[in-house]
C-alpha cells in the first residue's frame, strides 16, 4: 500500500511541474486528443447495420492509422498517446472491415435480401393516393 501512495505522491509531484504544463498545451497532446474521435466514432457504428460500412473508407483509414502508428514512434520524443489511438483505430476498422466482408461477401446481404422488407406491416400497405 505504501507503493501505491509513493506513485500516487510522485504523480502529483509530476503533474505541479513546467514540463508537464508545456506537454498540455502542445500538439503532442492535443493532436492525438483529437484523434481520438476516428476510433471511437468507428466504435460507435458497431451498433449500425452493416450495410452503411464503406469499404473503400474503412481500408483507407486502416492503412492511415497504420502508417501514422510508425509515425507516432518513429518521431522525437515518441509519441505514445498518438500510437495508442491509431492502434485502437486499427482495431475498429479491422472490425469494422470485418463486418462488411461478412455482409457484402459471406451471405449476410443475401440473406437480408430474401427476409421481409418491413417488420411493421401498418408500414408495408402502400397509402392510396
Amino acid at each position: 500500500m505504501a507503493a501505491v501512495g509513493a506513485l500516487f505522491r510522485r504523480v502529483r509531484t509530476y503533474v505541479k511541474t513546467k514540463e508537464f504544463r508545456d506537454y498540455l498545451t502542445s500538439t503532442h497532446f492535443w493532436g492525438p486528443v483529437a484523434n481520438w474521435g476516428l476510433p471511437l466514432a468507428a466504435f460507435n457504428d458497431m451498433k449500425a447495420p452493416p450495410d452503411i460500412i464503406s469499404g473503400r473508407m474503412t481500408t483507407a483509414l486502416f492503412f492511415y492509422s497504420l502508417a501514422f502508428m510508425r509515425f507516432a514512434y518513429r518521431v522525437q520524443p515518441r509519441n505514445y498517446l498518438l500510437m495508442a489511438c491509431h492502434g485502437t483505430n486499427v482495431v475498429a476498422q479491422s472490425m469494422q472491415g470485418s463486418r462488411f466482408l461478412r455482409y457484402h461477401y459471406g451471405g449476410g446481404a443475401a440473406a437480408t435480401a430474401t427476409a421481409p422488407a418491413s417488420r411493421c406491416p401498418p408500414c408495408s400497405q402502400k397509402q392510396a393516393p
